[in-house]
């Protein structure tokens, strides 16, 4: 009998393998290779929850739940942890089907203010890779989904074999089948991912699953992904491992996109099987946590800053992403997406209200329309109170499941003429304003083109774009409290073609455990001599730039580095021929602290920045519901370098002779370096910086700003 059933289960994995090798090619929904084994997972879940081998376990469980919030529109800068709690459990199951969770350990970091509370099932694992009906949130955000797995899922879902292949090392390495799961109807709560099935038992090994827009029951919510790792235990018992669960709920502040995500990661270990446990043990709610005196007993060791595994520190989670991703290929775009409504629009919050030396006070706004089939239109508008001027432009994008956009668009809009920021827009504008300090070097540029956003490669996102623009000189109208501004840059008049190749970063982990934030950008100008009838300007200018951040964390301190450098490459040897707007500037708090803004301008150079961050005393007070402002803030010492080419010109003298911007440079070659300190409050909100340039022209600077990370939301 023994060796009829062996060779039947050969059999069937023969039958599974071949199916495979048939599907490889072209994926096949539904055929009965593919529902035999689905069958056989139902009847193995089922199995599992009665096994008489199997009466009770104990277990641990450790866990990180983070909340993190990204703001702006299209989110671009990276989310930023808010919170960061480190969770220890105790996990009891009993057949067949009880369970019990105890929350022994507990504490928290908090970053930035909140009152943020989370569904007590946040806190704890999930157990048997669901029940027949899934529920997460408390049911607050999904509820009463069937399983795939379940006697109801074969009528409900399609699914197709994908893929065989092994897991794991030495030992424990293990083949699986991959199964994609997909709804039969994707406008019904359903999940879909893939599943992986041990191909000798078809037990379920891991899930990634994500879920139909009908599943998420709060309509702010813009996605919810999982993954459920397993692993064989005692040699015949698949329980849980690792599991990963991303919530991204989207709304809106004043009209401004926020998002706001809770991660959380948990390893399951040490287990403990048919200890007898007392039925009284599974008594009340699943859920439970120790009081407040017994949580602070627990013995911790170092912080949870220091503790967080690197990927949990990281910006996104490959494993999350997969998901993402798999789902966006499996199902209608539509089944994904929330409802297609108008909203209001930012690139930052700046773009609300605004102060600078040309227009003044600046007023805007902007709205979005998700028209359907991946297809939005964009609008924004400006309009400067002193230069009685508007300012606006048009997009419409296209994108795809892959990820990949095309986006058309037309602007009548200003351009900084400095590869980086020095100073967040929300502090400029009141420094203009009051004190006549305006860190912007803007032109106008009107422009008409196309611009691609392609898939991401290795963790780049590349985007080209090409463009026909318009671009001339600006002119201070603007009257501070006090003070007078300098004038604007004496930009050429001028009409080109502008085509730029760029490619971006997000901070994600890196080399030696480092954090790596990089963009780099391509830009190729050809002036339309046709149009301006200008010999002087006729050359094609190329420029590039690159701009890097590099931060690692050792304990409670941290090395930061930042690198900037640009050039210009033009077949003209003559300054005048160079348009202003083209050149490479330095100076300001960022690109070279201690030296006067954008005092230092070349054809090419380079910036460095060093810095070393450790913690120091600070007061500690409280902020109510919202939390505890922490007793320690962090000193960073620093040393930036400047390297510059020689740039000696009594001054750019405009084109345009009526023109009334006029500003005189002279730059000498070499090295421009200073030091300094800055102090960052409490959840990083501020920095006050304090430096010194030691080179011509140096001096002794003060800076005060808002943390950098929240400079392209402000």
């Amino acid at each position: 009998m023994r060796q009829i059933l062996a060779a039947r289960r050969a059999a069937c994995c023969l039958l599974v393998f071949v199916g495979i090798a048939r599907v490889a090619s072209a994926q096949t929904w539904n055929d009965s290779v593919t529902l035999d084994l689905v069958n056989r997972a139902i009847a193995r879940r089922a199995q599992q929850l009665v096994d008489t081998g199997l009466v009770d376990y104990r277990a641990t469980a450790h866990g990180y739940v983070t909340f993190l919030a990204q703001l702006g529109e299209g989110f671009p800068t990276p989310p930023k942890i808010v919170k960061a709690d480190e969770l220890e459990l105790e996990v009891y199951w009993h057949a067949p089907n009880q369970s019990k969770q105890r929350i022994i350990g507990r504490r928290d970091t908090l970053l930035l203010p909140t009152d943020i509370a989370y569904h007590r099932d946040h806190l704890a694992i999930v157990q048997n890779n669901f029940g027949p009906t899934i529920r997460i949130g408390d049911g607050d955000e999904v509820r009463d989904v069937p399983h795939p797995l379940s006697a109801a899922g074969v009528r409900l879902y399609d699914f197709a074999l994908s893929d065989s292949f092994a897991i794991g090392t030495g030992a424990s390495r293990i083949r699986v089948y991959e199964l994609k799961v997909r709804p039969k109807d994707d406008t019904q709560p359903r999940i879909v991912g893939a599943l992986y099935l041990d191909r000798a038992s078809a037990d379920v090994v891991r899930m990634n699953v994500s879920f139909t827009r009908a599943a998420l029951i709060d309509k702010a919510l813009e996605d919810l992904s999982v993954v459920l790792e397993n692993r064989l235990i005692a040699g015949k018992y698949w329980l849980p491992s690792r599991q990963e669960i991303e919530i991204r709920r989207n709304g809106d502040w004043l009209d401004y996109p926020v998002r706001g995500i809770i991660r959380g990661r948990w390893v399951i270990s040490d287990y403990k099987f048919n200890l007898s446990l007392p039925p009284a043990l599974f008594t009340g709610p699943e859920i439970v946590q120790d009081s407040p005196q017994a949580l602070k007993q627990y013995k911790w060791t170092g912080r949870i800053l220091d503790s967080l595994p690197p990927d949990v520190r990281a910006v996104s989670d490959p494993d999350i992403e997969r998901v993402q991703a798999e789902a966006r290929a499996l199902v209608r775009a539509q089944a994904l997406q929330r409802a297609q409504t108008a909203t209001l629009s930012a690139r930052s919050a700046s773009d609300f209200a605004r102060v600078n030396r040309v227009e003044g006070l600046a007023v805007g706004g902007g709205v979005t329309k998700q028209i359907g089939n991946g297809v939005s239109g964009t609008g924004r508008g400006r309009y400067g109170i002193d230069d009685h001027d508007f300012k606006g432009s048009v997009a419409v994008a296209k994108t795809q499941p892959s990820g990949t956009s095309t986006r058309l668009f037309a602007s009548r809009d200003f351009r900084d003429v400095g590869d980086v920021a020095e100073r967040s827009t929300a502090v400029n504008s009141l420094a203009a304003q009051e004190f006549a300090s305006d860190y912007t070097d803007p032109y106008l540029v009107r422009n008409v083109g196309i611009s691609a956003d392609l898939s991401t490669w290795k963790g780049l996102h590349p985007k080209l774009t090409g463009a026909y623009e318009w671009q001339s000189p600006l002119t201070v109208h603007a009257r501070p409290v006090t003070g007078t501004f300098q004038r604007t840059i004496n930009a050429f008049d001028q009409n080109a073609y502008r085509f730029t190749f760029g490619v971006t970063r997000p901070t994600g982990l890196w080399l030696w455990g480092t954090e790596l934030t990089l963009r780099a950008e391509a830009a190729l100008r050809a002036p339309d001599n046709r149009e301006t009838g200008r010999t002087s300007q006729s050359f094609t200018t190329g420029r590039g730039v690159l701009t890097a951040n590099i931060e690692r964390p050792f304990g409670d301190q941290r090395f930061v580095m930042a690198t900037t450098g640009a050039g210009l490459l033009t077949g003209s040897r003559e300054f005048l021929s160079i348009p202003p707007q083209e050149l490479v500037y330095f100076g300001g708090p960022v690109s070279a602290p201690g030296y006067d803004y954008h005092s230092l301008v070349s054809r090419s150079g380079f910036s460095e920045h060093v810095e070393w961050r450790f913690p120091t005393p600070f007061i500690p007070f409280s902020l109510g519901r919202f939390g505890k402002v922490p007793s320690r803030g962090t000193l960073a010492p620093f040393f930036h370098i400047v390297g510059v080419t020689d740039f000696v010109h009594d001054c750019l003298v405009p084109v345009v002779p009526t023109a009334t911007t006029f500003r005189c440079t002279s730059t000498e070659g070499g090295f421009y370096p200073a030091g300094g300190a800055a102090f960052l409050t409490p959840f990083d909100l501020l920095r006050v910086e304090v430096a010194r340039g030691f080179a011509r022209g140096g001096r002794w600077t003060f800076n005060i700003d808002l943390s950098r990370e929240f400079w392209s939301i402000l």
